[in-house]
């Protein structure tokens, strides 16, 4: 059996990620796409890595949208909940934006604009008990992209009681396709090449979600943009517990538990440390941990291909869950190298 699947927002890199990915699914029947300004145009004119794919990007209509089993939003932040609206209740949805992430409004106002819309399911399988949540959601928020990095790395230590959760520190770098296609100076080729350059600093917005469901208080992020086209490199680090020190608990231990089952999260042998390239493609985490011999504090190095992972990827093995298929259906372990 497959279902039919629309995507919307489909001329972005997220999106164009998407039509990607489901195009080689054996159970998603990709037939309809939409955009805004390049609607009408054929998808090959946008996204030229997609030659074979006869398909002409519509306008983002909810009427053609809801005739799909399942749509993927893979618009820009606070432009999801209007079309989400208007679909039919019997429409699945997997949302890329950020509109339905955060339980808190309070939140929501802080880092964004715009009325808070609510909350669906928050759509990272490896939590712990997320994964049957998602298979019962008709509705699931995907994650951000330094979300997905940061929480993997830093959640089983938290739950663990090995990480304090008031005292995490983050410094991470992305690619230049986590901030959008739009035309931006800042994000011209002149612009980045032979640079790296720190932005949002003290206020990006993934901090509200990445202390929602890594049960972190207080959590301190420098996001750097890096001359590359995709991936992210998460250096998080943390204090021990007060009644938890080295000698009492390995960070990579935490982590190999925690994710022994998980098909796309992968603890890296002793002494390999991720790095973006291993990842780029792929549907896949990699992770290290070390303890600082000066410090004393706890290093988790997170990498994961933003596009991936961190947005289509991610929402790929989501609606494989919500469907109840094979949840690795369709996505790749394996990066592409060189």
């Amino acid at each position: 059996m497959s279902w039919r699947v629309a995507v919307a927002g489909a001329s972005g890199y997220a999106g164009g990620e998407l039509l990607r990915l489901l195009a080689g699914h054996p159970e998603f029947d990709l037939v309809a796409a939409t955009a805004h300004a390049q609607a009408g145009s054929h998808v090959t004119a946008v996204h030229p890595q997609l030659v074979g794919l006869d398909l002409t990007l519509g306008t983002t209509d909810p009427a053609t949208l809801g005739e799909s089993d399942l749509v993927f939003l893979a618009l820009p932040h606070g432009q999801s909940a209007a079309v989400a609206a208007q679909l039919p209740a019997g429409v699945k949805v997997v949302d890329l934006g950020a509109d339905f992430r955060l339980r808190d409004a309070d939140q929501w106002d802080r880092y964004y604009s715009g009325p808070h819309a609510g909350t669906w399911t928050y759509g990272l399988p490896e939590l712990p008990g997320r994964r049957e949540e998602i298979k019962q959601s008709s509705r699931v928020a995907n994650t951000g992209c330094y979300a997905a990095t940061i929480t993997l790395a830093l959640a089983p230590l938290i739950a663990d009681g090995l990480a304090s959760p008031d005292d995490v520190v983050v410094v991470a770098g992305s690619g230049t396709s986590g901030a959008g296609r739009g035309a931006k100076v800042n994000l011209l080729g002149s612009e980045v090449m032979g640079d790296l350059s720190p932005y949002k600093v003290g206020a990006h917005q993934h901090v509200a979600e990445i202390k929602e469901n890594t049960g972190a208080t207080s959590l301190s992020m420098t996001p750097m943009l890096v001359p590359m086209p995709r991936g992210i490199l998460a250096t998080v680090t943390a204090r021990f517990s007060p009644d938890r020190f080295a000698e009492e608990g390995d960070p990579r231990e935490v982590l190999q538990r925690a994710y022994a089952d998980e098909p796309f999260v992968h603890v890296l042998p002793e002494g390999q440390w991720p790095h973006t390239a291993a990842t780029s493609g792929s549907n896949s985490c990699h992770l290290q941990a070390t303890v600082d011999v000066d410090s004393g504090r706890i290093v988790v190095l997170s990498a994961l291909d933003n596009l991936g992972k961190g947005a289509a990827g991610q929402a790929v093995q989501c609606a494989n869950l919500m469907f109840g298929l094979p949840e690795t259906m369709g996505l790749s372990v394996f990066g592409v190298a060189p």
